[in-house]
């Protein structure tokens, strides 16, 4: 029988202190409010994606303290006996709001809302703030590649650049952004990402020759398949390709030099050897920039690793959980906020809402304390646990297709890849 990971030590030890602490004085079940938000986009970005936020669900579903976690945090001294007690029987019971994954979001927006007893809410800090930093940043860094892309496809395949189980959630959020198709399998299976890949160098440094190596390979994956051919020499290489599997040859891959030269030399050759339909796919260490810069290009697809995974220079989104309300001794929830120079925030259990210009592109976003909706505003958060009850999961395919739509109601400029502003402002009111 297969087990499933406890995901309640994926966190900080000082949670498990306050915990304590708060039992000790009484203040651990007042009711509390608190809230993701990043309070600006990192890199100079001027949107964030919203995603991992069904991995977070699936995290909390397992946030549960057995034998063997209680074992450890008792043998190391970590918290008292009666907070062990607390922890036996720790079931969140709150509510979740959150945006939608593939929903835009900016400096402020509150994109995910946890509601419960402050000893219920502060044990998830750790574990939804690195889920949704990851996941925001990987996405966020990926919607930029797939705009610098056009209509070429791109597949994920950073795997072999960053942590074993960071690489597939990464391939989940890059085709929550937009990507095609991912190399990790993984990602397949748990998330019915796209999977596709076929050869390294490595297949054809193993044959004799690379005639050998690409017929080895055509005989096992067929004339579709796509060809390496910068080994040795890709002129020559191009044309052994070609040789083998005529005009039905799949798709050529270019991993290395100059890729845009390369790309137009491969082009004229395929095409003076008939093979017109054969794509041209590049790798070799892209980002949005290079993607951008390959615009004129003709190439047909991108496989983009390490920048991906590292969120292109941006590994992390930023993001913050802060409490935002807490319940007095009168039974009422009041706002409260850190005063921090440089590290404020904004207290009141919020709404959001976006707003549309005349043109049906967002014009602002539109955080308020009043619990009044705003007329023709476009509500941001919704509900994702009702009573510990997850109520908000829903098809990966459903946030690739919001994503999709939101960037479209960008004003233009914020697929500008330069340094800037956010592309809509935030108002509080």
């Amino acid at each position: 029988m297969t087990m499933t990971m406890s995901t309640a030590l994926l966190t900080d030890h000082y949670e498990l202190t306050m915990l304590q602490a708060a039992l000790r004085s009484g203040a651990a079940h007042r009711r509390a409010v608190f809230e993701v938000f990043a309070r600006h986009l990192p890199g100079g970005r001027r949107y964030g994606v919203v995603a991992g936020t069904a991995r977070v669900l699936d995290e909390l579903e397992h946030f549960r303290f057995g034998d063997a976690e209680l074992a450890f945090l008792r043998e190391h001294r970590v918290v008292d006996e009666p907070t062990l007690a607390f922890l036996a029987d720790y079931r969140f019971s709150g509510d979740v709001y959150g945006y939608r994954e593939g929903e835009l979001y900016f400096p402020g927006s509150p994109i995910m809302v946890v509601e419960s007893t402050f000893a219920e809410a502060v044990l998830l800090e750790t574990l939804i703030l690195s889920v949704l930093n990851h996941d925001c940043a990987i996405a966020s860094a990926a919607s930029r590649m797939v705009n610098a892309a056009g209509r070429r496809p791109l597949i994920e395949m950073g795997s072999r650049r960053t942590h074993e189980r960071a690489g597939v959630a990464a391939a989940r959020a890059a085709y929550l952004a937009g990507f095609a198709s991912t190399s990790n399998l993984e990602a397949g299976r748990l998330y019915g990402v796209p999977t596709a890949g076929t050869a390294a160098h490595a297949f054809t440094l193993l044959h004799d020759s690379e005639r050998q190596a690409f017929e080895a390979q055509i005989a096992s994956l067929g004339l579709d398949t796509t060809l390496l051919v910068d080994t040795y020499d890709v002129a020559e290489a191009v044309h052994t390709a070609v040789d083998l599997a005529g005009d039905k040859l799949g798709a050529v891959r270019i991993d290395s030099g100059d890729l845009s030269a390369a790309a137009q030399e491969v082009r004229e050759q395929l095409d003076a050897l008939g093979a017109f339909n054969t794509r041209i796919l590049v790798t070799s260490d892209l980002d949005e920039y290079a993607i951008a810069a390959l615009a004129a290009a003709p190439v047909d697809g991108y496989g983009v690793g390490t920048s991906l995974v590292t969120g292109s220079g941006v590994p992390t989104a930023a993001l913050v959980y802060k409490l935002v309300a807490r319940e007095t001794r009168l039974g009422k929830l009041e706002p409260v906020a850190k005063r921090s120079v440089g590290k404020p925030s904004r207290g009141g259990r919020k709404q959001a809402y976006r707003l549309l210009d005349e043109s049906g592109r967002y014009d602002s976003e539109l955080i308020t304390t009043s619990g009044l909706a705003p007329e023709g505003g476009i509500p941001l958060l919704s509900a994702l646990v009702r009573d510990g009850e997850i109520i908000g999961r829903e098809p990966l395919s459903e946030a690739r297709a919001r994503h999709a739509e939101a960037i479209t109601r960008l004003p233009q400029d914020a697929l500008h890849l330069g340094r800037g502003y956010a592309a809509i402002p935030t108002e509080f009111v």
